[in-house]
């Protein structure tokens, strides 16, 4: 099969959709690789390196994604439609659900689109979500710590505090894989925690791993409204598999919020939780609103390409493979691929996405 592997475009995305060494392994396989040129650089993956390993460099976006499958990282931005194909498939982060237009343009070409976030193991895992969620959520608090620096417009908050000094309070609304590493590290920093979800399961073993260092509270709304009127740093951890994230901070709350306090929202690739936190980037990370830093990248993990890339690759590599090898009766030979694909044939195929888009030609499941 012939892959291409376009160079990223969103606003500072430095991660690429294989490396050097996963390229070597499809070139063993019989298959051909084309990469874009420079499209590793920034994850500090030259050409070279993709040359010793069997690719071939092409000049043009064009050229790249001229090829059976696409492999990527982020979805496709409107200068890419163009170069959607019938019959193609693409592999990569897609979150339709909050992106009508995307889904719209897939739809018209006929691509097979797979996305990465909703490939799903029998246990519900999602392991090609997961590396992405470790790293954001790490992150979260990283870029929560530099936003509350007076000089970058927080309320000089240090979130580990110092002796004498109360530490910062970090609010963590949803106790997931992005929840559990943004708690991680805002414990490891000293600052003052709670977690909230649903799920009193996840929350009694959160407490296993941190013990009396994190406060665990019930989401509800009584509890929210307290736990973020407190904070010097929210951090947005909710995920609904396929679905726009619910709101579960309006306005209102923000505006109670202390002047100079954070909100960083992990889930705005998916709607976001906050009401008033709309889509950034790392060129122009945040805005102010209501006396609140407001910070919505919604490619974190873009941040640090060279870490991002190989846990990417370390979970894409055996399905890619699968791709390469089968095509498209990969997915009937692993079901937990198959659950990726989001639109086959002009159709939606994925019942999450059909929810969000009812009136948009898709296929469903017969009832059983």
């Amino acid at each position: 099969m012939e892959i291409g592997i376009p160079k990223e475009t969103k606003d500072q995305e430095f991660r690429v959709g294989l490396t050097p060494s996963i390229v070597r392994t499809l070139i063993d396989r019989g298959h051909q690789v084309y990469i874009e040129t420079n499209a590793g650089l920034g994850s500090s993956f030259p050409d070279t390196q993709y040359i010793q390993a069997g690719a071939k460099i092409v000049p043009t976006a064009a050229a790249a994604w001229d090829r059976e499958m696409v492999v990527k990282v982020k979805e496709p931005l409107s200068t890419e439609y163009l170069h959607l194909q019938k019959n193609q498939i693409l592999f990569t982060y897609l979150h339709l659900a909050a992106n009508r237009t995307l889904t719209e343009q897939l739809i018209d070409t006929g691509v097979s689109a797979i996305a990465y976030e909703t490939v799903e193991l029998p246990d519900g895992k999602l392991p090609l979500l997961s590396p992405m969620s470790i790293i954001a959520g790490r992150l979260s608090i990283q870029f929560g710590a530099r936003f509350l620096e007076k000089q970058q417009g927080g309320s000089g908050v240090l979130l580990g505090g110092v002796p004498g000094v109360q530490p910062g309070q970090v609010t963590i609304l949803g106790g997931g894989i992005v929840g559990t590493e943004a708690a991680r590290m805002a414990v490891g920093m000293g600052a003052q925690v709670t977690i909230l979800d649903v799920n009193v399961d996840r929350l009694s073993y959160l407490e296993t791993i941190f013990g009396s260092r994190v406060t665990y509270l019930y989401s509800n709304a009584s509890n929210i409204e307290t736990a973020v009127r407190n904070a010097d740093l929210v951090i947005g951890a909710v995920l609904i598999l396929g679905k726009r994230a619910p709101i579960l901070v309006s306005k209102a709350l923000v505006g109670e919020m202390k002047p100079g306090s954070v909100i960083i929202d992990v889930a705005v690739d998916q709607g976001g939780c906050i009401e008033t936190l709309r889509p950034t980037s790392h060129t122009n990370p945040v805005y102010l609103e209501s006396g609140v830093v407001h910070y919505g990248v919604p490619n974190m993990p873009g941040a640090v390409p060279w870490t991002a890339t190989q846990a990417l690759n370390n979970s894409t590599a055996p399905y890619v493979i699968k791709l390469a090898d089968r095509g498209l009766e990969a997915l009937t030979l692993d079901l937990n691929l198959a659950k990726g694909m989001n639109i086959r044939s002009g159709k939606i195929t994925h019942p999450a996405v059909h929810e969000v888009f009812p009136d948009l030609p898709s296929i469903q499941p017969e009832p059983k």
